[in-house]
Order: structure tokens, then C-alpha cells, then sequence
């Protein structure tokens, strides 16, 4: 077949041209461009391969350089299958470039859904920063039209997380042997390319939804009408520069501005630079002089932390064969261009470091339980991962000198950090967390004495050995909580680089005061959210009372720079008045609100099982769990759903891969965001189990009370708390004719009724 030449920025297809043919790339490069960006194919890669399934492209095409092209003409996946039947090499190569682009949009979405979350976070500070201003220099606040309805991003078109490294695999798998029995199978290739072109659209949309969403909140940072923050900050700096007043930290809150908008391609660039000059020549007209920027880093701390991997390995007194090798892979490691790169080589690579990194963390933790003077290299490596300030950055490596100064060595508030709960361990404080396999730690002992691999002396001694607790713990949930916590599986190295850094450090560092607001904020909307109903055993004058004993989880922040949250228990041990377990990174790169919530939903559900036993999806036994599984279980019967609506429950449910649990996960999101400001997106069956279970607050309730969605909702709610409430306040009577106290669970119960009454 011959090819066609293309020359240089030749525009192939434009979005919404007709499908008619798939073009193989045998020279050359060609820009793809999707909302708000683009990547680049070339040799071997076929242009149009992801939008099979669609009538029209929604990509654009355009050449990069001289391109040559072979052309297949698309008349149906007939046509498609007969060309793969002929020639199976063509299939492998179809499959192979169908399967690279959909994982560089995959990439492309993840650091776009980031990009989203960090946007909202730089306006929400930004906005407090202007506040803040205004009230220091008694200047009226410019009120943005709108601003109150902005929430953080809830990607409703999401892809699914393990996506990627599914096709990952793929690609490794047809690029090393793409001429296998499989390719070789016409109707095969085509159910692959099926497959991965409703991937591809879906991701897609994600990044629509996610351009979109940017848009939105870039409008209130620069707008053509000038109703926007920049323009608040500008007006301040005006006026407060003509009473020659200090404007520096105005004018560096400027610039940060500028910095974050600019950097968006979703940003109005003509807009963006004519308001820029318009801001320069009106600074030169007043004959301001624009602050010095900030000095540079203190070389003194990069100092101490040279030799920092020496250092550390020293400490370790790891033998030569572990710290040989260990130091050997982190030089490799550094050489890496692409420390994310998918090659045999480099995942080898990770898995050594990783192998080295948990044996030396050991050591380094077992010298440092009874040494109370840390090094800056060990303390650093301890708390966040760090073991080279190469590989962590000047301006990382600065930052987390800072903080050692913040780390006290105790918990607050029930946040830990990762090196903090092991000490907890060690002293007694805390049990170890269950394995993998649901065991604590009692319970694992047990099961090594029935295995005959520990004497009842052994059993005793280990019961009893607070290091033996804290190596179960190392061994048990730190590796596989660190991995999740990361986030990106496929490519986890525990090491702290700053290629992993995607955001600011400072506002990505999460604290127990960051963690503690989150959990007021959800409380503020779900208000029994933490409460576990149990009956008041240690009150002898009202022991058949059931009460609600408030029990807020344990949060530990894990030694790495992550995206993802998991709850890993809902008790400790079998107590079910114990704090839950969640965990995070300790450099948090996504929202943490949002993942906070996730979270909670995840934690209720659990709960909810645990409460349940075995009947946690009885319907004959209402509860959270029973009422849900009955939902989605049945939702193709229920006359109560509309077709539109059971649609939508289908591929949510499709989405959550058919799992109940991140079904409901899903949404508990949608609930906290969104319906509790009045922005309905659930189903009348999904909003009314919600309500049941997770009930407003009396303020939330109090703003919907005019919502008819909620009416027989609330009017209900308000029922049930006051029959409580009666019941309450005449076992009180009662109490009181008897000349007996009124016990403080009964009081507090009566409390958190109260609190639930609309005022």
C-alpha cells in the first residue's frame, strides 16, 4: 500500500469531522489535541484508533513535521476484521498504539484531576488571603457573584483507578509479543479495541468535565467583567499604595496569583495578558516600586544534609551487602530520566529500592525507639521517606528541615504521624492493626501456636514484647498501606523525590489542625457520623438505655508523597467503641476534604457491617447496609426509579465495578458536597436511605426546609427525634421522683437530640 505525505502543520481532522478511515503513522510526529491539552504520536501509531466506537472524532489531528501515512478505510468492523484476519502484525500494531494513547490519557486525566483540586484549594486560600487584607486595611470586600456555590472537584465521569495499570499490562504484553495466538484471533484484536475506545471516551469526557470545572473557577480569579479576585487585589494594592503604606505582602499575594492562574491552559491567555499589562502600566504611572523577591534557600541546612544516604545507612548499622547494594540502586534510581517509566529495567529497579528501603527502616526504627537524639538525615527519613537531598530537591529539602522543628514525637487529637504510631506501639499506647487477612495481632499468635510454630512460653513472650508488636506492624500494614497510599501502584517507590511532588509542599503537608477542621466541616452536614449507638451498661439506674458514644478514628500519616486515603479498620480489637483506623500520605496531593469524605462513607458502611454481623444485608433487618444492598440489588424492579434514572444507576455501578460498597462510596460524596447545599444528584430511593442513616444537621436541615425534595424527609426526621426526646425526658421524671441524679449518658444523650431539633 503506499503512503501519503502530509506536510508540517497540515490539520488532518478537526473535532466533529466524520469517522471514515484510520491512518498508521509510518514517519514523522502529529500533535492529538483534547480539552485544554494534547500529546504526540508518531511511528507505529495509528491516528483515530481510540475514537472506533464513535461516529465522529472528537480529537483534533494536526502534523508536527513532514508526516507519511498509510491509509485503512473504516466502513464497518467487518471491513476491520477481514484487514486483522490478513494481517495479523497490522493488528498488533493497532492494538499496541490504541493501548500507549489510552495510557498517556490516563495520565494526562490523573494530573488533570489534580490540577482541579489544587485550583480550588489556591482559591479558597486566595480568597481568605484578600479577606484577611481587606480587614487589616479597613477596605470594603468585593463580593464574587456565585463564589458561595463552588465545592471542590467530584469527577462524576471519573475512569475507573485500576484503568491504567490494566493497560499498562497490556501494552507490555502486545509490545514484547505482538504477533501472539491472540492477536492472531480477528475477533479478539476487535474486542480489545472495543474495549479500549470506551475507555478512551470516557477518559475523554473526564477531561472535559475537568476543563470545565477549571474554567469555572479561573472566571472568578480573571473575568472579562473584572467582577473577580484579581481585580480585589489590585484595587487594595491601588489604595494602599497612595497612603504610602507597606504593600509588599499585597503585591506578593499578586504575583502568587498570576503564578496559578497562568500556569492552567484552561486560562483565557489574551485576557490573562492584557489584564497583566494593564496592571504594569498603571504601576508605572504611580511609581510604585515592585518588592525584591524572596532570598534564596539557606545553604547552611543543605550543609547538614549532605551525605544525607550515608548518613542514614550509618545509623542503620545495616551490613555492606545491604548498604552497598541499597546505595548502588538509589544512584541508579537518580539517573532515571523518567522515574515513572514502565520498562522492565526500571520496575526491577523500584522493586530492589523498595526491598532495601523496609529492611533499612526496620533498623533505623529499632536503634531509634531508644535513642533520643535523631540526626536531621534520620529524623527526616523516619517521618517522610527522605533519603537523599538529590533526590528530594533543594527547596523540598528546606522545607522538611522546617518541619522537623513541628514534630514533637506525640500524637494530637488522634493524628499521627507514621513514625509517631509505631512509637505508640512500642510503649503500649496502641495495638497493631489487623493484616491483610483480617487478623490483629492477639488473633495472629493464636494461629501460629494452632500451626505449632510458637510454644505457649513463645506465645506468652511475643504477647507481651512491645518490639514484636511494632515488627507486625512493619511488616504487616506498612508496606501494603504505603503502596495504596501512594496511589500510583504500577510505578511505587517508597523514597521521597520531588518528582513525586505535585503540588506545594506547605499546602499539600497534612496536620493534625488540617485534619481536625475536615472532620468538622463533614460533622457540620453529618452529624452522627462518629456516633455509635450502645447500650449504657456502666449506668446501673439505666442500663437498658441505649445511648450514642461519639468515638473519633485515629488518623496515621504514612512516609510518602501520595494521592489516595484508605480506612484499614473500623474497631480496634473487638470493642466496638474503639477509634477507627485511617490512613493517609503525609504529603496529601489530592483534596483532602474530599478524600477525608471518602473516607467517612467508607468508615459507615464498615461500620455498619460490623454492627450488623451476619445480617448486614437481611432486609428483614433494616439498616444502612440491608436498605442499600436491597437498592441497588433490585434497582431493575423498582417502579420508583424512572428508566433515566436506572440507567444512571447502571453505569455508576459499572463504574464502581460492580462493587455495593463504592457504589454507596460514591454517593456519601455526592451527599456531603452536594446535596446538602441544596444541589440535588441522587435518586429519591438513594436521598431517602441517606437521610434515614446519615441525617443533616439541624443547620443543613434548617436551609432545606424549603426544598420540597426534603419536606417528608424532614418532617419525619423531626418525628422520630422528638418521640426520642419524650421518651428521654420522662425516664428524667422518673428518675427525679426516685431522689436519684441524673446520670451524665442520659444527659448527654438528651443533648445530642436536642441538637438535631430545628430551632
Amino acid at each position: 500500500m503506499a503512503g501519503v505525505d502530509l506536510p508540517s502543520q497540515k490539520m488532518i481532522y478537526k473535532t466533529g469531522q466524520s469517522m471514515t478511515a484510520l491512518h498508521l503513522i509510518t514517519s514523522g510526529l502529529v500533535r492529538v489535541y483534547y480539552p485544554d491539552g494534547e500529546y504526540l504520536i508518531g511511528k507505529g501509531d495509528v491516528i483515530g484508533i481510540c475514537e472506533l466506537c464513535s461516529e465522529v472524532h472528537f480529537l483534533s489531528y494536526e502534523t508536527m513535521e513532514e508526516v507519511n501515512i498509510l491509509t485503512y478505510p473504516l466502513q464497518g468492523m467487518n471491513v476491520l476484521e477481514d484487514l486483522f484476519e490478513k494481517h495479523s502484525d497490522i493488528a498488533g500494531l493497532f492494538l499496541v498504539s490504541a493501548f500507549r494513547q489510552i495510557c498517556t490519557l490516563l495520565n494526562h486525566c490523573d494530573v488533570s484531576e489534580l490540577s482541579c483540586s489544587n485550583l480550588y484549594n489556591h482559591l479558597q486560600e486566595h480568597l481568605s488571603t484578600y479577606q484577611e487584607l481587606c480587614r487589616r486595611y479597613r477596605f470594603p470586600v468585593k463580593t464574587l457573584a456565585g463564589i458561595e456555590q463552588v465545592t471542590s472537584y467530584v469527577g462524576l465521569e471519573t475512569p475507573d483507578m485500576w484503568l491504567n495499570g490494566y493497560y499498562l499490562g497490556l501494552l507490555h504484553i502486545f509490545s514484547e509479543n505482538g504477533t501472539a495466538a491472540y492477536v492472531r484471533e480477528p475477533a479478539v484484536a476487535i474486542g480489545f479495541l472495543r474495549k479500549a475506545s470506551l475507555d478512551f471516551y470516557k477518559t475523554y469526557l473526564a477531561l472535559e468535565e475537568q476543563s470545565r470545572y477549571q474554567r469555572q473557577l479561573l472566571q472568578f480569579y480573571m473575568n472579562p467583567g473584572e467582577d473577580d479576585l484579581f481585580s480585589g487585589f489590585t484595587s487594595l494594592y491601588y489604595r494602599v499604595a497612595q497612603s504610602t503604606s507597606d504593600t509588599t505582602d499585597i503585591y506578593s499575594t499578586i504575583q502568587n496569583v498570576i503564578s496559578t492562574i497562568s500556569g492552567h491552559a484552561a486560562m483565557d491567555m489574551p485576557l490573562l495578558t492584557a489584564r497583566l499589562q494593564s496592571f504594569r502600566e498603571n504601576l508605572s504611572r504611580m511609581g510604585t516600586e515592585q518588592p525584591s523577591a524572596a532570598d534564596s534557600p539557606d545553604s547552611e541546612v543543605h550543609a547538614k544534609l549532605a551525605g544525607s544516604l550515608s548518613a542514614i545507612l550509618e545509623y542503620a548499622c545495616a551490613d555492606n551487602e545491604t548498604a552497598n547494594a541499597f546505595r548502588q540502586n538509589i544512584s541508579a534510581y537518580k539517573k532515571l530520566t523518567d522515574k515513572y517509566s514502565t520498562d522492565e529495567e526500571a520496575n526491577h529497579l523500584r522493586r530492589q529500592i523498595t526491598e532495601g528501603f523496609y529492611t533499612i527502616y526496620s533498623m533505623v526504627l529499632e536503634k531509634s525507639l531508644t535513642d533520643e537524639a535523631l540526626s536531621l538525615p534520620v529524623k527526616l527519613f523516619l517521618y517522610f521517606g527522605y533519603v537523599d537531598e538529590e533526590l528530594a530537591g533543594a527547596s523540598n529539602s528546606l522545607f522538611l528541615y522546617q518541619l522537623t522543628f513541628s514534630l514533637n514525637g506525640t500524637s494530637i487529637s488522634g493524628v499521627y504521624t507514621f513514625y509517631d504510631w509505631l512509637k505508640s506501639i512500642y510503649l503500649g499506647e496502641k495495638q497493631p492493626s489487623r493484616n491483610e487477612f483480617g487478623e490483629d495481632y492477639a488473633d495472629y499468635l493464636h494461629k501460629q501456636k494452632a500451626s505449632g510454630n510458637v510454644s505457649s512460653r513463645e506465645l506468652q513472650l511475643l504477647s507481651d514484647n512491645p518490639m514484636s508488636k511494632v515488627v507486625f506492624e512493619l511488616r504487616n500494614m506498612f508496606p501494603i498501606v504505603n503502596k495504596i497510599t501512594y496511589g500510583r501502584v504500577t510505578t511505587f517507590c517508597p523514597v521521597f523525590t520531588s518528582d513525586n511532588v505535585l503540588k506545594e509542599l506547605p499546602s499539600s503537608y497534612v496536620t493534625a489542625s488540617s485534619i481536625g477542621s475536615v472532620l468538622e466541616r463533614i460533622k457540620s452536614v453529618d452529624y452522627s457520623a462518629f456516633y455509635r449507638e450502645t447500650l449504657n451498661t456502666d449506668c446501673p439506674v439505666a442500663q437498658k438505655e441505649s445511648i450514642h458514644v461519639e468515638c473519633l478514628p485515629d488518623v496515621i500519616l504514612m512516609p510518602n508523597v501520595g494521592n489516595r486515603g484508605i480506612m484499614w479498620q473500623e474497631i480496634e480489637g473487638r470493642k466496638r467503641t474503639t477509634p477507627a483506623r485511617m490512613m493517609l500520605s503525609i504529603f496529601h496531593m489530592e483534596d483532602l476534604y474530599t478524600t477525608m469524605i471518602r473516607l467517612v462513607g467508607d468508615y459507615r458502611w464498615e461500620m455498619c457491617r460490623r454492627m450488623q454481623g451476619t445480617r448486614w444485608n437481611d432486609i428483614s433487618d433494616r439498616s444502612l447496609t440491608s436498605e442499600y444492598f436491597d437498592y441497588i440489588q433490585f434497582y431493575k424492579k423498582n417502579n420508583e426509579l424512572t428508566p433515566e434514572a436506572k440507567e444512571r444507576i447502571r453505569q455508576s455501578l459499572q463504574g464502581a465495578k460492580n462493587s455495593f460498597k463504592e457504589m454507596f462510596i460514591r454517593d456519601y460524596l455526592l451527599w456531603i458536597l452536594l446535596e446538602s447545599s441544596g444541589s440535588p444528584r441522587l435518586n429519591k430511593i438513594a436521598r431517602q436511605i441517606l437521610f434515614t442513616y446519615c441525617p443533616f444537621s439541624a443547620s443543613v436541615c434548617e436551609k432545606l426546609s424549603t426544598n420540597p425534595l426534603y419536606a417528608e424527609l424532614l418532617r419525619r426526621h423531626d418525628v422520630q427525634c422528638k418521640q426520642r426526646l419524650h421518651h428521654l425526658d420522662k425516664l428524667c421524671q422518673k428518675l427525679r421522683s426516685e431522689g436519684k441524679n441524673i446520670p451524665e449518658t442520659i444527659q448527654q444523650e438528651l443533648d445530642y437530640y436536642k441538637s438535631q431539633i430545628r430551632q
